[in-house]
């Protein structure tokens, strides 16, 4: 599977109704996207909706960012990613991953508890599994799992295709890339603001970043990238917002992209932030659209 030109990260659909979600797909397959991830919290069904945006779309590559490993057994993670990559070759990328404790244990009632350990077994428990499928299988299967800090990058290294970044500047790509090595995929997720004034854009950043800041695998990553309480507390300094927030025209959403794609990254998924928090961010992902062709 090739992963060209820039992607799409979008939780908004969520908050549309179905139709409005294939008219989209495909109006943003037409502007030349070529991928789109899709995440996984108390909303749509994240694979059952992969499989709704891989049929409105004749290329996309539609990704579970991530698909959450607590929430089914292996196996019905398996039949899922075969099932789809079966029904549509080399279109559908598998991403699965730990999610957090408040999501796990608060949410879904299940006991979260050692990450590392618990996503080294589910992966070999996957393969097991694999091996067992009975239905019609896929040419070939992507799987990529979501990870910040260096023992789930190792993980991903060994039992994964790839690796998905959340919520990483730059720097963070290129620890990732090195410790992936030059034959995994690495796919981070960069939000931004398509605004050039400064007190707005960093407000609708702060918007975004309140909920992640409360989350200690974030946290705990940003602090190991040297981001300290001043950083943190609140809703993020400006060093922090400007770090994780690409915002202002084009020009400047372009060069984050190079940074990424500098730093070691395959593809890079772009999370538009509209100023209104359940808002479909059309009009922007219209604008940047522009940068979809060779860079």
């Amino acid at each position: 599977m090739k992963l060209a030109g820039i992607g799409l990260w979008t939780a908004q659909f969520d908050f549309q109704p179905a139709a409005v979600v294939r008219d989209t797909i495909q109006e943003l397959e037409e502007l030349g996207y070529s991928s789109i991830w899709i995440g996984e919290n108390v909303g749509r069904e994240p694979i059952s909706q992969s499989g709704l945006l891989l049929a409105a779309t004749e290329q996309m590559i539609v990704a579970t960012a991530i698909a959450n490993l607590w929430a089914r057994d292996p196996l019905a993670m398996v039949a899922a990613q075969q099932t789809l990559s079966e029904a549509y070759p080399d279109r559908f990328i598998l991403g699965l991953g730990v999610s957090h404790p408040r999501l796990v244990d608060d949410r879904r009632g299940s006991r979260y508890d050692q990450p590392i350990q618990t996503a080294r077994a589910y992966l070999e428990a996957m393969d097991d599994l694999a091996n067992q499928y009975r239905a019609v299988r896929a040419g070939s299967t992507v799987r990529m799992l979501a990870a910040l800090k260096p023992t789930m990058l190792r993980v991903a290294a060994i039992q994964a295709d790839g690796a998905h970044t959340y919520l990483v500047p730059p720097e963070h790509t290129a620890e990732a890339r090195q410790i992936l090595g030059p034959d995994k995929l690495l796919v981070p997720e960069q939000a931004v603001v398509l605004e050039r004034n400064p007190d707005s854009a960093r407000e609708i950043g702060r918007r975004h970043l309140r909920r992640y800041l409360s989350l200690p695998n974030y946290t705990r990553n940003l602090r190991r990238l040297g981001y300290t309480d001043n950083d943190l507390d609140g809703q993020g300094s400006d060093r922090l917002v400007d770090a994780l927030i690409a915002w202002g025209d084009e020009a400047a959403i372009a060069e984050r992209l190079r940074l990424h794609r500098q730093a070691g990254a395959d593809h890079v998924c772009l999370q538009v932030l509209d100023p209104h928090s359940r808002g479909l961010p059309l009009p922007q992902w219209r604008r940047l659209a522009a940068l979809c062709g060779p860079q």
